[in-house]
């Protein structure tokens, strides 16, 4: 059984940083890509970033410059760092990972969910 479980997520000012992380545990053989989607209220779930098992990044434009991404292969764990946060990324956050488990199947699996608001 796979899990991913996030944490991290909340409530911030405009302008202010949160760090977001989500760690897979279960029966993994192996981890392919790893990323954070949002889905902001009564929006559709949306990319945010993604970095794939040698280290390459992919942002969406809304947050280039603001948000990085980063794994931790050996933990089996990925962060999302958040500066400049702006009101218009309040959403729930989820992690998602492409796993291959023992049996040799490859699903990707995603997280709960972590609520971040930004608000003054």
């Amino acid at each position: 059984q796979v899990q991913l479980v996030e944490s991290g997520g909340g409530l911030v000012q405009p302008g202010g940083s949160l760090r977001l992380s989500c760690a897979a545990s279960g029966s993994i053989f192996d981890i392919g890509a790893m990323g954070w989607y949002r889905q902001p209220p009564g929006k559709q779930r949306e990319l945010v970033a993604t970095i794939d098992s040698g280290g390459s990044r992919n942002f969406a434009d809304f947050v280039k410059g603001r948000f990085t991404i980063s794994r931790d292969n050996a933990k089996n764990t990925v962060s999302l760092q958040m500066n400049s946060l702006k009101p218009e990324d309040t959403a729930v956050y989820y992690c998602n990972a492409d796993i291959v488990d023992h049996t040799w199947r490859r699903n990707a699996f995603w997280g709960q969910g972590t609520q971040v608001t930004v608000s003054s």
